[in-house]
């Protein structure tokens, strides 16, 4: 790469020890090897309120102008979604929506226009939240964001992470990296154009 990437990992879970979070580090891992710089977040961290436009009125609410400054100088996104009733948490969804508000000045979804985003998500079901991925996709594609085809849901969470947090299975975590260095190659390209 000739200049290097600036990818933001999240999850849409702010739950502590969270099997999301655990997969978001595992495709910043992958993104790390395919040279780019990463940070990892956790939402929870930012304890946004739940969106509503009177709240603008004043301006945007400090955290959210934090979240949103992140989004900014970040050139991909990793996200790992938990599926909450067949959808996207509502922790993810507030913050996709804060994030997405315009300040004078600014070109419509600033904070989305052309990134590249690799998809990912684990959960206790068989499906692995796949589910929730699907409106995700639609969510992101209609904001602007480049969302890779290949994405990965991983099923039993309980049971596929090791101790040292890793995948269990081999195939899985290696898809898990894949996904990290594709968005961090895609964006270098898409960068350089």
């Amino acid at each position: 790469m000739s200049t290097q990437q600036k990818i933001l990992a999240f999850s849409g879970s702010a739950r502590a020890d969270s099997h999301n979070q655990r997969l978001v580090h595992i495709a910043g891992t992958g993104a790390k090897e395919a040279g780019a710089e990463v940070t990892v977040i956790n939402l929870g961290d930012f304890d946004l309120p739940l969106f509503n436009e009177d709240l603008e009125k004043d301006g945007q609410p400090a955290n959210v102008k934090k979240l949103k400054q992140l989004f900014i100088e970040h050139d991909g996104l990793l996200i790992s979604s938990p599926e909450y009733n067949s959808s996207v948490t509502p922790l993810l969804k507030n913050a996709i929506d804060w994030v997405s508000r315009g300040d004078e000045g600014e070109p419509p979804l600033a904070a989305y226009n052309g990134k590249v985003a690799g998809l990912m998500a684990t959960s206790p079901g068989g499906l692995g939240g796949l589910r929730g991925l699907v409106h995700l996709r639609a969510i992101l594609g209609n904001i602007g964001v480049i969302v890779l085809p290949k994405q990965m849901a991983i099923g039993q969470a309980f049971q596929a992470f090791g101790d040292d947090g890793n995948l269990v299975d081999e195939k899985q975590q290696a898809s898990i990296l894949e996904i990290g260095r594709t968005v961090a190659e895609t964006s270098a390209r898409l960068k350089s154009e």
